[in-house]
């Protein structure tokens, strides 16, 4: 594994301990994948190849498997999932305009996180706040009636 991933003796640890639980169980490689993530935050290639070796199935099948459900990360995800709201209310009361704030003050595009690892930047499609649109979400914090303005204060909360 890489020097990144093995740097950290107890997520290596949690990652033997894990595959030990699974090596030779059928029907194992789901959970190994959803616990190696909930370990690492995500999937590094280097986790999917050495889940491959222990679980003895072919690359291909874990990659297969992992990209198949939309549970699974591949990039690391960070510590503050900002969630820009894009339903029809909150589209049509400035959520472009709050998106391309987020996007030009973290320098990143949807999908993303920023290098520090601080934000995650996400488009949904409702978060059930219409009554208060336009609306992000910074993890289980929901901010509502947004302007472009008063994006910096809010991301200033997050450290």
């Amino acid at each position: 594994m890489s020097s990144q991933l093995v740097s950290d003796p107890q997520k290596e640890k949690e990652f033997e301990e894990l595959l030990a639980k699974w090596r030779g169980v059928k029907g194992g490689l789901i959970p190994v994948l959803q616990g190696a993530q909930a370990i690492y935050g995500y999937l590094p290639k280097e986790v999917m190849v050495r889940i491959a070796k222990e679980l003895k199935v072919p690359p291909s099948q874990v990659y297969g498997v992992a990209t198949f459900y939309a549970q699974f990360r591949f990039t690391p995800r960070g510590r503050h999932i900002i969630r820009v709201c894009h339903g029809t209310a909150c589209h049509v009361k400035g959520a472009e305009r709050l998106s391309a704030e987020l996007e030009n003050r973290l320098g990143i595009k949807p999908g993303e996180a920023t290098p520090d690892l601080r934000f995650t930047l996400e488009n949904v499609a409702c978060l059930g706040c219409c009554s208060l649109a336009p609306v992000i979400m910074i993890n289980e914090d929901t901010y509502g009636n947004l302007t472009p303005d008063k994006i910096k204060d809010i991301l200033d909360k997050y450290e």
